[in-house]
């Protein structure tokens, strides 16, 4: 008897032991967490303004080699001063997400949001071969942070359209609102995703394209993160479906 007391003991002891061992990985792990989401932030603001910046400098470029064309430096700067204002935001908004905090949403025409997107990635994508088909209502309201949303359907559009460099293609943008949920969405006729890949696009850092793709722009494998982690702060999902050669569409489900 004597003896199966001392071993309980002896166990109980081991059980403490065992259990704050495990509380002092819990405390390390919680660290370098956030050391983690530091270093995540920073990338996801990187290739964020990132694609605030391209279209300014191509404004800027086209503005420079035309110094005579006064309503074309004036529609450059305006470009300027707005998209400045953007990449205030989504700092601001980016930040929030990584904090846990709930920025202000309110309703909004989805169709706005998408044309001012468009105006912002200051391309014709007909210049690359590219047809725009778009159903998209122009009654549709979705209750969003509008800058956030606005980079999710960013991110879309211009991994889209890099999926069609440089055969060109079809972009295709459909919504519809049914009784308690809106859904978005945005396909195109590009390289598509293979199974393999299709099963990491999501995580961290992972990324297909490479300096040598033909868009000429190495992922940074933060995009669809961004996206998804957008969606999900507002209470939706995200859906994909792709076939290698045959193309890919992304479908956002949102609350009514």
């Amino acid at each position: 008897m004597p003896q199966l007391i001392e071993k309980r003991r002896s166990l109980n002891k081991e059980i403490d032991v065992q259990l704050k061992e495990k509380k002092e990985l819990e405390a390390r792990l919680s660290r370098l967490q956030a050391l983690a989401n530091i270093g995540t932030l920073t990338a996801m603001v990187a290739h964020e303004i990132n694609n605030i910046l391209m279209p300014l400098g191509n404004y800027a470029n086209v503005a420079l080699q035309n110094p005579n064309d006064k309503e074309l430096t004036e529609k450059a700067l305006k470009k300027t001063v707005f998209n400045s204002g953007r990449a205030s935001e989504i700092l601001e908004s980016i930040l929030s997400i990584v904090n846990g905090e709930s920025a202000e949403k309110r309703a909004c025409r989805l169709k706005q949001l998408i044309d001012t997107v468009f105006s912002c990635i200051g391309r014709d994508f007909e210049k690359d071969c590219i047809k725009l088909k778009m159903n998209v209502p122009e009654e549709l309201d979705i209750s969003v942070v509008p800058v956030q949303m606005q980079q999710v359907l960013m991110n879309f559009i211009i991994n889209a359209r890099e999926a069609m460099i440089p055969g060109g293609g079809s972009l295709i943008i459909n919504a519809h609102k049914e009784q308690d949920s809106v859904t978005i969405e945005i396909a195109d006729t590009g390289s598509g995703i293979t199974a393999e890949n299709m099963e990491k696009i999501f995580e961290p850092f992972f990324s297909t394209k490479t300096p040598q793709s033909p868009a000429a722009r190495a992922g940074s494998g933060l995009g669809l993160l961004f996206c998804k982690e957008i969606v999900e702060s507002h209470a939706g999902t995200i859906e994909v479906e792709s076939k290698p050669k045959q193309g890919t569409k992304f479908i956002i489900m949102l609350p009514a």
